[in-house]
């Protein structure tokens, strides 16, 4: 089965299918993007680092995908006493993932029957996951909440599971403490995205050659 490789981002330009896998990578993205859209049209809880998300922009005067690309900007500050280099697929990952939100939001309307709003919290879990396996594949490097979660890993010598939901939780309760959108389908994202992404990631995994540094995980997360 083709690895994932971790390359830095001379080595990604360099590395082969430099076509399909940029293809890869903005599709990816957006398609992530408007996973959160629909997530927030679903009104039944957003995944975890978007109930921080939504929580903040009741105090700032930012939109959801804006607030989105702060975030993403504070977090990659956080990666240098972490010495994380970011790649590629990080800046674009910081950049397009909440535009693409924004835009989405801007013409989907929020459904008002029950079932729609399952369909489209479901659709947005479902979407996000298949999205990460995208993004992830076209090996370009982690986001900025992945490299965080590495960085974290290879300085504490923790695990990848007590790491990530340490992040989770603590981005939850500061979200839910600022008034942001927790629901079933928090839970939802938090016992299906992993597993789906690793399902799904696999098939879209591209051959760049082989690996010069094996990668920790390919996380689920942004």
């Amino acid at each position: 089965m083709t690895s994932l490789a971790d390359l830095g981002p001379v080595a990604q330009l360099r590395a082969g299918r430099l076509p399909r896998r940029l293809t890869q990578l903005l599709v990816g993205l957006v398609l992530y993007g408007a996973s959160l859209a629909l997530m927030v049209r679903g009104r039944l809880g957003l995944a975890p680092w978007d109930v921080l998300h939504s929580g903040l922009i009741r105090y700032l005067p930012l939109d959801l995908g804006q607030m989105v690309i702060v975030v993403s900007v504070l977090v990659l500050l956080l990666w240098i006493p972490l010495r994380e280099k970011p790649g590629i697929g990080t800046i674009a990952n910081t950049l397009l993932i909440g535009s693409s939100a924004d835009a989405v939001l801007a013409v989907l309307p929020a459904p008002h029957p029950m079932a729609l709003r399952v369909l489209f919290t479901v659709g947005g879990v479902a979407l996000c996951a298949f999205a990460t396996a995208l993004y992830i594949g076209a090996q370009f490097g982690r986001g900025p909440r992945d490299g965080l979660m590495t960085g974290l890993v290879r300085r504490t010598g923790a695990s990848i599971r007590l790491v990530r939901t340490g992040l989770e939780v603590t981005v939850v309760v500061i979200g839910l403490l600022l008034g942001g959108s927790l629901g079933l389908g928090t839970v939802l994202y938090a016992l299906t995205i992993g597993p789906l992404a690793q399902r799904w990631l696999p098939a879209w995994i591209v051959d760049v050659g082989p690996a010069q540094e094996p990668a920790i995980a390919a996380s689920a997360s942004r």
